[in-house]
């Protein structure tokens, strides 16, 4: 199992040429770099980072085609691809944050932002997957650099001749972010990888088993399909700025943003604190938006168990166990975890080289 880094949107283009630096040394697989509404733009920061290596995989997680025309981003992956000499890629997401400043809602039953559905124009994306599964496509027809003289498909269309003759290099890799069965069969029909996020090493059975059932009605075998998890990574020197930090962010694990309670319920004692955590749903995210991680109506333990259970975070003490993890994860079929870091990431980043990267090498 290989180790991608996913960086938050913030980092600047010149942190993220020094980090991609350091991360190729170490080993790393990936660097990927984070897409929201009011950052740096994910393509164009990865810029300087492609100049200065030559080994690492570089490219945006995630973007979606609501946000982004397919073949707009074709432009885009297939130019950074060049810039690398073969090493962009691009993770296409059916949601995310840009969506919801654009005034879309994510989930009917998901309280994704807090605004109301009238303030939002109570705008839905249709049809998710069928709309990253025509992104998959558009992506892959421009790849191939053949005329196309149109696409023509139930979301997106593209009415135009297109031939991208000018991209030599190899690739882009091309993934899908994929959580849900459906999303999960559809990108190992048709993508090159898939990312999920915030898979619990519990979680991984099932999805390996709707990846299975993608790949059998795939037209061609993949020779090296790839399979990656988006995971939260809180380990620190300073334990109380891991577990501020984790939880500030705690809103933004998967079972949490979407209030999914089965998902929870491992890392509770019953019923009732399950029910604890999601009706202080507004509470957590509050922890996040006032950026002082102060979550109020739920007891420590139980937020804390939650955490352990969601992300790996806390001291250096924690690293034993996390590494522990991090085989499992490796023996469920990973073939690349990908560790979210969050404030000081060259520090995150030492750590991880230090004592993750000799267990995977």
């Amino acid at each position: 199992m290989d180790i991608d880094i996913i960086l938050e949107a913030d980092v600047s283009p010149q942190q993220m040429k020094e980090l991609a630096v350091e991360a190729e040394r170490l080993g790393v697989r990936a660097l990927w770099s984070s897409n929201y509404h009011q950052n740096w733009d994910g393509f164009l920061a990865l810029a300087p980072a492609a100049a200065a290596t030559s080994k690492i995989l570089l490219g945006p997680l995630a973007v979606s085609p609501w946000e982004m025309h397919p073949l707009k981003m074709a432009n885009a992956v297939l130019t950074l691809n060049e810039l690398t000499d073969g090493r962009g890629m691009v993770a296409i997401s059916g949601g995310g944050g840009v969506l919801g400043a654009l005034g879309w809602r994510i989930n009917k039953d998901a309280g994704i932002w807090p605004f109301k559905d009238e303030e939002a124009g109570n705008r839905y994306p249709d049809r998710r997957v069928r709309g990253v599964r025509e992104c998959i496509e558009v992506l892959e027809m421009a790849r191939d650099g053949e005329m196309h003289f149109s696409y023509d498909g139930e979301i997106f269309q593209i009415t135009r001749p297109f031939k991208i003759d000018w991209a030599k290099s190899p690739g882009p890799l091309i993934y899908g972010c994929c959580s849900g069965p459906q999303m999960i069969r559809m990108g190992a029909r048709l993508a090159d990888g898939i990312q999920v996020s915030d898979f619990t090493v519990q979680m991984m059975p099932a999805a390996m088993e709707n990846l299975r059932k993608g790949f059998e009605k795939r037209e061609k075998p993949a020779e090296d399909f790839r399979l990656g998890n988006f995971w939260a990574w809180h380990i620190k020197e300073d334990p109380e700025a891991a577990m501020y930090e984790a939880r500030r962010e705690l809103i933004w694990r998967g079972s949490i943003a979407a209030k999914y309670k089965h998902e929870i319920r491992p890392f509770c004692h019953d019923d009732a604190e399950v029910d604890l955590i999601c009706d202080n749903w507004d509470n957590i995210l509050k922890a996040y938006w006032t950026r002082t991680g102060q979550i109020d109506g739920v007891p420590e333990d139980l937020i804390n168990r939650v955490i352990a259970g969601l992300s790996s975070a806390g001291g250096l003490d924690q690293l034993e166990p996390e590494l522990q993890r991090i085989s499992q994860f490796a023996d469920s079929g990973l073939t690349e975890l990908s560790l979210r870091l969050f404030d000081n990431p060259m520090e995150g980043l030492k750590l991880v080289g230090e004592h993750v990267m000799p267990l995977v090498r």
